[in-house]
């Protein structure tokens, strides 16, 4: 299949919009027309990876991590950045790269830790604002009902756990018709009176394209009034990091050995504990410590993430336990999620789980 209908896939559920100003996610290497023979998911797109997908025919590689950040002047294998993207280009290997979008969706990395360590009622620790709209628009009253379930199909009115979300209420509209035009009803030159209805719904920002669309075709006027709102409410499926709790409290030494068995880690560096039992968990894949002062404020009893430095540790006050695994392994099932996601859509596709561990850190 081609390349664009992977990454269909994949950003139907991370839209690239999504990803931090800072991030570079997206398509790095390879053009979205490519035939793809098969996928070679990883954590990082090192050159024993690309080594992999040779061996393994995969001319695809999804990584989470971007391998290149920032600019490129050169290109002369100086470096293992350098040397990476030459051998992907030379042996025709596209680099697809999903990161904080993500992180930042909430069937995403964060959903996929919380699965792992048995968490329920989970909810976005940290939600966005700024990337929710409103569409307001005025459609004939014989036409509501279609012109409603064709913007709902894209995605639209869909709030918390709730979907299908809008509100409708009545009013007139005029309109006259120009030489040229063709009017769904009324008469050239005449001023028309239709009674209508005025439907108000939430879409997130990066529906509207889709939702516009689906507006246009489906509204029975050659002309289609509407407006478009930025608003600043938080997207409670959008955002940073997840709390949620465990099925039962459990004693912090318990809720430790948990946590170092299922994250298969050799080592967690923590604060002390603050409390006999631990139930409610906050979680943050990658580097997490810009999160501490929500997974506070959350009453979180334990803060599972990664790259604390020293001083960071003594934030905690007295006031949550940081566990911080490792970066690599607060993310290393994130392979496992775009494998699911990618096998459900395209089940005889060939998408491969890399065999290769991509950890930089070692623990002697």
């Amino acid at each position: 299949m081609k390349l664009k209908e992977i990454i269909s896939v994949l950003e139907n559920v991370a839209p690239s919009s999504l990803q931090e100003e800072y991030d570079n996610a997206g398509l790095l290497t390879g053009n979205d027309q490519m035939e793809i023979t098969g996928a070679l998911i990883c954590l990082d797109s090192t050159e024993q990876v690309i080594d992999e997908a040779i061996q393994r025919k995969c001319n695809l590689v999804i990584a989470h991590h971007p391998i290149i950040f920032s600019g490129l002047k050169k290109i002369n294998g100086k470096n293992y950045i350098e040397r990476i993207i030459i051998k992907a280009i030379k042996h025709d290997i596209a680099i697809y790269a999903i990161h904080t979008n993500l992180d930042n969706v909430y069937a995403g990395v964060n959903k996929k830790i919380c699965e792992k360590l048995g968490l329920i009622n989970l909810r976005i620790l940290a939600p966005s604002k700024g990337k929710l709209k409103k569409l307001v628009t005025f459609i004939p009253i014989s036409h509501l009902e279609s012109v409603r379930a064709a913007v709902f199909q894209t995605g639209a009115g869909h709030i918390g756990n709730y979907e299908e979300c809008c509100f409708v209420s009545p009013g007139e509209g005029t309109f006259k018709a120009n030489e040229g035009s063709n009017p769904f009803r009324g008469s050239i030159g005449i001023r028309h009176h239709e009674q209508e209805s005025r439907l108000e719904l939430i879409y997130e920002s990066h529906q509207e394209s889709a939702i516009l669309s689906a507006l246009k075709a489906s509204h029975p006027y050659e002309e289609v009034a509407y407006d478009c709102y930025a608003l600043t409410n938080s997207n409670q499926m959008i955002g940073s990091g997840m709390v949620g709790e465990l099925p039962d409290s459990k004693p912090f030494e318990q809720f430790m050995f948990h946590l170092k068995s299922t994250m298969l880690t050799s080592c967690i560096r923590h604060t002390k504990s603050i409390s006999p039992q631990v139930k409610k968990i906050a979680v943050c894949g990658g580097s997490g410590s810009f999160l501490l002062p929500q997974a506070i404020a959350s009453d979180a009893d334990v803060f599972v993430t990664s790259d604390f430095k020293y001083h960071q540790f003594f934030d905690a006050d007295q006031r949550i336990v940081i566990a911080d695994i490792g970066h690599y392994e607060s993310e290393q099932f994130t392979g496992e999620l775009l494998y699911d996601l990618l096998k459900e859509k395209f089940p005889t596709f060939a998408v491969r789980l890399t065999e290769t561990n991509t950890n930089p850190v070692h623990y002697y």
